[in-house]
């Protein structure tokens, strides 16, 4: 019998195919007791197990590229970080195994982590699946990961690693869906770098038999159990619809009337580049520096390096604006050289600006080395603090700016709901806002971003986000400055036209998106675009808003 479920759909396209799980999870190991003159040797398998599982998810990264290396670069320096390390030294020298003392260390850590209720729970997941891999080896088992098929089929899990995310074929994997993670946790947004449509969130995903048809529809969320032959074509219809609107689509994006929203790319680094030019981005809305810091948490990147890396992109894009995030550092992105190792709430602490205004040397070598970076060429680059509080935070950043000679457009994200309600104060200081909605979802709703139990309230659609986004737009406006939004919610095509109906300036968004945003904003008038963002933001609930923005467009 056909039923549904409704997930939380992060990544377009409909997959229709058989389920097959992911792999098992590595078992406890037994807790026994070892010799104290093994000790020694336990302790350098232990070591060799680590950095076997590092090296591998380094190669991992090198061949995904883009922001999925960053991600896994990141889980490799988890794996051999100094303190787990010497946890697992010293249960082994009490008389643990390897597997045990490894298995044992990471559960600790895993519990400070998952306890907290801080922005660093969301490492969890990736945390999880580093023990799995250290452990599988010591023991001599298979890796859990991807299930082996010569059939296409749709992946189900608990939760995927973004070292299985990363390397998923396409031509084999047709969707996926989890029963954990939300809209902005790592899986998602490599979900939408591959193409792949996915859903996450979905209670009771787990108990879906192996080999059960299931039809993933990952712009709306829904999972259709045993579809029939009606509801495959009605989908399938759908899809092919939606593909031909994308190919009719072209240039740069602009409402059906001809208002303009320039829609632009999130990267981390010059291997995102090409996807980026060839979805047709109109610049880049969000450059992520801080990629380029991950490569050594104990060393900032040199100046030379910082330039290299920074032209690469102001390059691709001659004529065209890119605005570059300078370092946010802090909570699930700590560097040993800049942030506190001991911060009780790292996401509500030491983080972003802060960390630069702390460590000025490093604010100061990476904006020379961008001024450096755009000697000569014909970009519009402009810069943005994150985590910007108040107008105080807004004048340092942008004194900071001046003071290195940088020849830009100062700006500020609005990722504290009191840089939103402040705003026309701000931009006394700076000339644009660029949002971050995840992050300002994650502080409107003390909810954090990476945790699917609180996923509602992660949704861009509640309303309250909605007013936050008008405000920072009105007051732009008003100022007669630029307001873009940078976050997940420019790659929702609906919701992109809700926040055009809201008075935002530009969308950025990983340039999987843009075409799905391109072909969804032009065939609405700006007109239709503000009624749906009122009828939104009169809503009291996500799922009202989405259904009351989506009545409006479609003319219910």
């Amino acid at each position: 019998m056909e039923t549904t479920l409704r997930g939380v759909g992060v990544s377009h396209g409909v997959a229709i195919g058989e389920v097959r799980h992911m792999g098992t999870a590595v078992l406890e190991p037994p807790a026994k007791q070892i010799p104290t003159e093994d000790a020694e040797r336990e302790q350098g398998r232990a070591r060799q197990a680590v950095d076997a599982v590092a090296a591998d998810l380094m190669a991992r990264g090198n061949l995904a590229g883009g922001e999925a290396q960053a991600v896994l670069e990141a889980q490799a320096m988890m794996a051999q970080d100094p303190e787990l390390m010497a946890d697992v030294d010293r249960r082994i020298a009490v008389g643990s195994t390897a597997e045990r003392a490894v298995y044992d260390a990471f559960a600790a850590y895993r519990e400070l982590l998952a306890g907290a209720g801080e922005y660093l729970a969301g490492r969890v997941a990736d945390l999880d699946d580093v023990r799995n891999r250290i452990v599988a080896r010591l023991l001599g088992v298979p890796m859990p990961g991807v299930p082996d098929s010569d059939q296409p089929y749709v992946l189900v899990a608990r939760d995927l690693a973004p070292a299985d995310t990363a390397l998923l074929d396409p031509s084999l994997v047709l969707g996926f869906v989890t029963e954990e993670g939300g809209p902005t946790s790592h899986s998602a947004i490599l979900a939408r770098a591959l193409g792949v449509p996915a859903v996450v969130a979905l209670p009771g995903a787990g108990e879906l038999a192996e080999g059960t048809m299931i039809a993933v529809d990952g712009s709306t969320g829904d999972v259709f159990v045993n579809p029939g032959e009606e509801k495959k074509a009605q989908l399938r219809a759908a899809a092919a619809e939606r593909k031909a609107a994308l190919a009719a689509a072209t240039g740069p994006g602009a409402t059906a009337d001809g208002h303009k929203m320039p829609l632009l790319a999130n990267v981390g680094g010059p291997a995102d580049v090409p996807a980026a030019v060839a979805a047709g981005a109109e610049g880049v809305g969000l450059f992520r520096t801080e990629f380029l810091f991950l490569d050594d948490s104990k060393n900032a990147p040199s100046e030379e390096k910082q330039v290299e890396a920074y032209r690469q992109v102001l390059e691709a894009f001659p004529e065209g604006r890119v605005v570059v995030r300078v370092l946010d550092a802090g909570a699930d992105k700590p560097l040993d050289f800049l942030t506190p190792a001991d911060e009780p709430n790292p996401a509500l602490g030491v983080r972003g600006l802060r960390t630069l205004l702390d460590h000025p040397e490093v604010l100061r070598t990476q904006l020379t080395a961008l001024a450096k970076a755009a000697e000569g060429l014909p970009v519009y680059l402009e810069v943005m603090a994150p985590m910007v509080a108040d107008r105080r935070d807004a004048k340092a950043f942008a004194d900071a700016c001046r003071e290195a000679g940088l020849r830009a457009k100062f700006g500020a994200m609005v990722e504290i709901p009191s840089a939103a309600l402040r705003a026309r104060s701000i931009l006394q200081e700076v000339e644009f806002l660029s949002l971050g909605t995840n992050d300002l979802a994650q502080y409107t709703f003390a909810a954090d971003r990476q945790v699917g139990a609180v996923s509602r309230l992660q949704d861009p659609w509640q309303p309250a986000l909605l007013d936050l986004v008008a405000l920072s737009a009105e007051a732009a406006r008003a100022e007669g400055k630029s307001c873009g939004v940078c976050g997940e919610a420019a790659s929702d095509p609906l919701l992109a036209c809700v926040l055009t109906g809201l008075g935002v300036t530009s969308l950025s968004m990983g340039s999987a998106s843009i075409p799905y945003v391109r072909a969804t904003l032009a065939k609405y008038t700006l007109a239709q675009c503000e009624r749906a963002a009122a009828a939104a933001r009169a809503a009291d609930s996500a799922e009202e808003a989405r259904g009351a923005a989506q009545a409006v467009l479609s003319g219910e």
